[in-house]
This record gives structure tokens, C-alpha cells and sequence, in this order.
């Protein structure tokens, strides 16, 4: 294959591997709103995305040898959720200046 050929593959691959990243996160915003109701204000959901960086965070300080990559990958995902709504509940939904 050549270099041009491959380059193309790499990029291909990396770009399906975003969507489904983005899909997952789309099911996690999903599943945050069928349980919880819009935040309503930017302190509320400054304070929930806070939460889950800290969760994100307490992987983070776990000894590498010792780290749940899937259980931190979560908390990675759920952070990205979490900023979601922030824009959508907040500044989209006119929550922001509440």
C-alpha cells in the first residue's frame, strides 16, 4: 500500500473511532437527561461537572500499575456529558443569567 494509501487508512480509522466516541457520549447525555431534569443554573451544573472531573481526577491519581482504564475511560466520557448539558441546559436553554 502505498504511503498516501496508508495515510488515508489512519485517518479513516481515526475519524470512525471519534463518531463512535461521540456516539457514546450521546448516550451518555441521553441517559443523564431520562434521569435527571435540566440543570438549573450555571452553579448547578458547574457543581455537577466539577463532581465528575473529581471522580475523573481520583483515577487519575491511581498508581498507573493499579488503574481501572474502563472505569476511568467512563469518568472521561461522563465529563464530556456533563459539559454537554452545561452548554445545552444552561447556555442554550437560557439558564445562563438565572
Amino acid at each position: 500500500m502505498s504511503e498516501t494509501l496508508t495515510k488515508m487508512a489512519a485517518a479513516i480509522a481515526k475519524g470512525n473511532a471519534l463518531h463512535a466516541m461521540v456516539a457514546e457520549v450521546a448516550g451518555e447525555v441521553a441517559r443523564a437527561e431520562a434521569k435527571w431534569p435540566p440543570m438549573n443554573s450555571a452553579h448547578e451544573a458547574y457543581a455537577v461537572l466539577l463532581e465528575e472531573v473529581d471522580e475523573l481526577w481520583e483515577h487519575v491519581k491511581t498508581k498507573q500499575s493499579k488503574r481501572d482504564i474502563p472505569a476511568m475511560r467512563k469518568e472521561a466520557l461522563q465529563v464530556a456529558a456533563m459539559a454537554i448539558r452545561f452548554a445545552r441546559d444552561i447556555c442554550d436553554g437560557g439558564r445562563g443569567r438565572a
